[in-house]
């Protein structure tokens, strides 16, 4: 086939990113051996652009340059173009974004575009967003293509013998084998900490300065020294940050949800695509806040984030959506910005008299000198001190104005839903609402977790193998680590909330299946992809946290918990190899292996199991008593007496007379309690 008349193929994809591009000029193939094989035949440079749905800078090249003819006619005419789905496929990103960083010697993001040997998929060169016309210290895009191909053209052999050099390198990479010293009695938490201290800015909140992510894995490990050790200084930082987060622009005020960043450092202005991964993260994170400090900011703020998920991400067959835009109307935040005369004609009198200063909207425009984004600029209780109204009068007030923006705002172009189910994504959130909904006392997340659980298991699992992601009926033929690892983390966090027996069942398929297509015997620890997954350049294992926490340490904690759960040795193994495998990573940067350090203290410390069997309603009364306060490690299961079929280790908590407790530490447990008193001293002494 001539290369050169290759038609656009993402017609026929599910992936909305792929839609977007399926009416360019540019003859995009999907990743699959179609289109590989025609640039081995053609002996043509692979372009390689990724990306996803919700990312602007995408949307902004695709814009200048994949819908111009005459781009994409050097494009067609140069190289094999293939588009792909970072969500989709994580781990041609994963892979991609590394050699970028190794290549480029700076960090990747999206849109990736990356430039490969046809022969050995080999990349040569890359970078992130290019502009049509040259601009930001860039080239323009079309010279760069010209420029590339002919280097590949011109250098071939030498790209040929370098290529098993940069995959060696990029194996490499994933085992970090020099470490900082250490003093004898530092703990991996405790120079974690350390760390986060001096990243801490202390006039805004957060780590470092623009643009500002979340990091909810450094903020909840702020909230562990503060909880466990009565950290001041980490209880301040912790309140600033969440503070920051929930009251100002990275949070959207009208409907709940975080955005994903801030682009400046003082969280006013947020990259306005809001993800699913990030909010259930965020949203068990503000709910473990509140248990621990009482503070009712958090309490609200997790719930109208949890609400807004319910509302706007949950699937009607159950399971959560994937994203929603940072654009709509062609525009980044179009949907969420106000003019202030269309503010206050939204409004009656009454209501723009607190709405207005607690908006923010009597001081200068935030968003590029022409719009609002709102925050929370007075707090309420200062407006209403202003105005001369009571506090409940003031709450009333902007409560009806909230009702009618929103209204106004429907009417907007909303921004584009990424409607694919991600399994791995789904399983953070089974776990983050399940566990907001034990801790705030709002059972409607956990039906949720739990209808999204039951989607899973009968659309993505086939009784064997997990897939990641479904659209349209279809699903992907092949599971990641984190699809495992999340998943099984959930489903034991819904088993702790609310026992059923098909649950357990199916974290034992998982943990099974995990440990059978993932694990690294030789070395320790799980790599990215299953033994029989593709595997171009090398196998990725990675133990540090990005914007998900850690597969590796997921597991690993997951591991763990099921083992101590079930009574059962042989899953601790594998577990505590991993963790052995990621201590060197852990040492080298312990802030960036927030999760991998909770698997490490599970090692060195086990959390506290504790089992409850009993007749319903008095087995009901210990369990929710058990659920009160902040006790991270601590998991209470509630098993009912007439519960069948458990696996040995377990069933060997078997009933009594009445409602008992079987305590445990990892693999060793005590005599049962069976009186109320005896249960209370259980739970004191489990509560950190």
């Amino acid at each position: 086939m001539d290369t050169n008349n290759l038609n656009n193929r993402l017609g026929g994809e599910t992936s909305p990113y792929l839609k977007q591009h399926a009416d360019n000029p540019v003859a995009w193939q999907p990743w699959d051996e179609t289109a590989l094989r025609e640039a081995r035949k053609a002996d043509k440079p692979i372009l390689l652009s990724v990306g996803y749905s919700a990312c602007h800078w995408c949307h902004v090249m695709a814009h200048e340059s994949f819908e111009d003819e005459a781009v994409a006619a050097v494009m067609n005419r140069l190289f094999v173009c293939i588009k792909v789905d970072r969500e989709e496929r994580p781990d041609l990103d994963r892979i991609y974004q590394a050699a970028h960083n190794l290549l480029a010697r700076r960090a990747g993001g999206w849109p990736l575009t990356m430039f490969l040997a046809p022969d050995d998929l080999t990349p040569f060169f890359g970078g992130t967003y290019f502009p049509k016309e040259a601009r930001f210290g860039l080239p323009a895009f079309p010279d760069l293509l010209v420029h590339v191909e002919r280097y590949f053209r011109e250098h071939r052999a030498e790209l040929t013998a370098q290529g098993p050099r940069l995959r060696e390198i990029l194996a490499a990479g994933d085992a970090v084998t020099v470490a900082p010293d250490a003093t004898a009695d530092e703990s991996p938490a405790d120079r974690a900490v350390a760390e986060l201290k001096g990243q801490f800015d202390t006039v805004d909140g957060g780590f470092g300065g623009a643009p500002k992510f979340p990091h909810q894995g450094g903020v909840r490990r702020l909230l562990l020294a503060y909880a466990r050790h009565a950290d001041p200084e980490a209880l301040s930082m912790l309140r600033a940050t969440l503070h920051a987060m929930a009251d100002r622009g990275l949070y959207d005020h009208l409907e709940g949800g975080f955005f994903r960043y801030s682009v400046d450092a003082q969280w006013s202005i947020p990259h306005f695509e809001k993800m699913l991964y990030d909010n259930a993260q965020l949203i068990p994170l503000y709910a473990e806040a509140f248990a621990a400090t009482g503070d009712i900011r958090f309490r609200d703020a997790a719930i109208a984030a949890g609400d807004w998920v319910l509302r706007d991400m949950e699937a009607p067959q159950g399971g959560y959506y994937a994203t929603l835009d940072a654009d709509s109307g062609g525009e980044e935040g179009a949907f969420y910005l106000w003019q202030r005369s269309e503010f206050e004609e939204s409004l009656d009198a009454d209501e723009r008299a607190v709405a207005i200063p607690y908006y923010g909207l009597d001081k200068a425009p935030n968003f590029e000198g022409h719009a609002y984004h709102l925050v929370i600029a007075t707090p309420l209780e200062d407006v209403a001190a202003r105005v001369g109204l009571p506090l409940e009068e003031a709450a009333q007030r902007l409560a009806r104005a909230r009702d009618k923006l929103i209204a106004v705002r429907a009417r907007r172009a909303r921004p584009g839903r990424d409607d694919k189910i991600l399994t791995a994504w789904n399983g953070l959130m089974i776990k983050g609402l399940t566990r907001a909904g034990r801790l705030l006392r709002v059972p409607r997340f956990v039906d949720s977790a739990c209808r999204a659980c039951d989607r899973i298991r009968v659309d993505l699992w086939d009784g064997a193998r997990l897939s990641a992601v479904t659209k349209d009926g279809r699903t992907s033929p092949y599971g990641y680590l984190d699809d495992y690892a999340f998943l099984l983390d959930g489903v034991l966090e819904l088993l702790a909330t609310r026992w059923r027996q098909d649950d357990l069942v199916f974290a034992q398929a998982l943990a099974k299946r995990l440990l059978a297509d993932f694990a690294d015997h030789e070395h320790g620890g799980f790599y990215f992809t299953a033994g029989d997954h593709e595997t171009p350049l090398y196998r990725p294992k990675s133990f540090s946290d990005d914007a998900l926490p850690s597969g590796n340490a997921v597991a690993a904690s997951a591991l763990y918990r099921l083992a101590h759960l079930l009574a059962c040795p042989t899953l601790e193994a594998p577990a505590r190899k991993a963790v052995d495998a990621g201590l060197a990573a852990l040492a080298h940067y312990p802030s960036m292996h927030a999760a991998l350090i909770e698997a490490w203290e599970d090692a060195a410390d086990p959390p506290a199991i504790i089992i409850l069997r009993g007749a319903q309603d008095a087995l009901a009364r210990w369990h929710e008593r058990a659920q009160a306060g902040f006790a991270p490690r601590r998991a209470v299961y509630a098993i009912p007496d007439d519960a069948q079929d458990l696996p040995p280790g377990l069933a060997a908590r078997a009933p009594l007379d009445a409602v008992v407790a079987y305590a445990c530490q990892g693999l060793r447990c005590e005599a049962p309690v069976k009186d109320e008193a005896g249960f209370e001293a259980v739970l004191e002494r489990t509560m950190l």
